[in-house]
């Protein structure tokens, strides 16, 4: 009786560590599942990209290169800038030339000699005063001694070398003034055909001024 009883005691006491060791068996099968579950979730995410961050693009290992693709970008950028503005610069430029009249250039004086070709061209001509006939001869006559007088002030050998052909001109036209009117011409007919007669004699005495 006592050895059933003691082999009964000893056959519970063996089940229940049969079962604590069973179940202690259980709970660590069941942790390294997790832990090996867990671990192939991570990787499926990592190698897929859907973990957290994954849209978030990896910064690179060089700080020089991932400014290098930023910086071409402004450069390219500052380029078409610059480019732009140089045509939009020569475009107006262009614009305005094209809007601008074209100056004809003033003639500056006749050479000496043209002055007075012209100026001797009207020796065989003449007038009578008061006929009617006088406005355009003592008109032209006074414009060629206006444009030879022009001619020799601005002639490399200076007016010094026209010194008297000059001073008698200019006695002329302080005399005539500015008024061009027939009547008034020939009121001073003497004095301009005679200044005429007198720049002509002295240009002959001087044929290196008009040859």
């Amino acid at each position: 009786m006592l050895f059933r009883n003691a082999a009964r005691t000893a056959t519970g006491t063996g089940d229940r560590a049969d079962a604590r060791r069973s179940f202690r068996t259980g709970l660590r099968t069941g942790a390294l599942a997790v832990v090996v579950a867990t671990a192939l979730v991570s990787c499926t995410q990592a190698s897929s990209g859907g973990g957290p961050g994954g849209d978030v693009p990896a910064a690179s290992a060089d700080p020089a290169a991932d400014r290098a693709p930023i910086a071409e970008n402004t450069e390219n950028a500052e380029n078409t800038e610059n480019a732009e503005s140089a045509d939009d610069a020569d475009r107006a430029e262009r614009d305005a030339a094209a809007g601008e009249p074209t100056a004809e250039p003033t003639p500056g004086p006749a050479l000496v000699r043209d002055a007075f070709a012209t100026l001797q061209a009207t020796l065989g001509e003449t007038c009578t005063p008061g006929a009617g006939d006088c406005a355009y001869f003592l008109g032209r006559v006074t414009r060629e001694l206006t444009e030879l007088d022009e001619a020799m002030r601005a002639d490399d050998k200076g007016p010094g070398h026209f010194r008297q052909p000059l001073a008698d001109m200019e006695a002329l036209f302080d005399k005539v003034g500015d008024d061009r009117s027939e009547a008034h011409l020939e009121k001073h007919f003497s004095a301009i055909v005679g200044t005429r007669d007198g720049v002509n004699a002295w240009m002959q005495g001087h044929p290196d001024d008009y040859r």
